[in-house]
């Protein structure tokens, strides 16, 4: 048996942005459900999670979005297609919101964590990241969307993150226009296709040397 530092290596060199999906083959219930809680457990800045992941199932939703997506054929072909959405603004409303879930989870008295509530408001409300708060809300995404693509290698899922879209239209055909967030980027996941010729190529990587320094 190989040791997890060999199956993890190995399952980061079988990954590839997939071009082509099997459109027959679905993602098993337990795996997505495994796949989900990896995009509720990523890490962000507070924990304040200032997005959400909309998990588009409907076939002509998505022939829809394929139209604003460069007409990728992921978008129709995968298995489950998700669109992450970042906060556009961020409000003491929602650092509440994060507070009072915390207070809940950890079994705290109310007040508890007055002090930080307002050190985390004084920072992405009223300071600099509530200056950019959709910019650094979309940061958060792409730590989550990484960790989903991690976690789908592992599992033997394929993955094709997707930049090449219309976020403007995306928000459009979801809805999205005064909910408080906006389309960032999108991930499809699957199985490859038998003939997806991007699923035998060497990967380009610069050597680790040129890329990871020991200070």
């Amino acid at each position: 048996m190989s040791s997890p530092t060999a199956q993890l290596l190995h399952a980061l060199q079988w990954r590839y942005a997939t071009k082509a999906f099997d459109a027959a083959q679905k993602i098993p219930a337990e795996v997505w459900q495994a796949l989900e809680q990896s995009l509720v457990l990523t890490p962000t800045s507070y924990g304040l999670q200032p997005y959400k992941f909309l998990v588009v199932q409907d076939t002509a939703k998505r022939t829809e979005l394929l139209a604003h997506s460069w007409h990728q054929k992921q978008v129709v072909e995968c298995s489950h297609y998700v669109v992450f959405v970042a906060r556009t603004e961020m409000k003491e409303a929602d650092v509440d919101r994060f507070i009072k879930r915390t207070l809940e989870v950890r079994k705290l008295p109310d007040g508890a964590l007055e002090r930080y509530r307002h050190m985390i408001i004084s920072d992405v409300v009223h300071g600099a990241r509530g200056k950019i708060a959709h910019e650094w809300a979309t940061r958060q995404a792409y730590i989550a969307l990484g960790n989903l693509m991690t976690c789908a290698a592992i599992l033997g899922v394929d993955a094709c993150p997707m930049e090449g879209l219309d976020p403007a239209k995306y928000d459009q055909v979801l809805n999205l226009h005064g909910s408080g967030y906006a389309t960032v980027m999108a991930c499809a996941l699957g199985y490859r296709a038998a003939n997806c010729k991007y699923a035998h190529m060497a990967k380009v990587r610069y050597e680790t040397k040129e890329l990871v320094q020991h200070i």
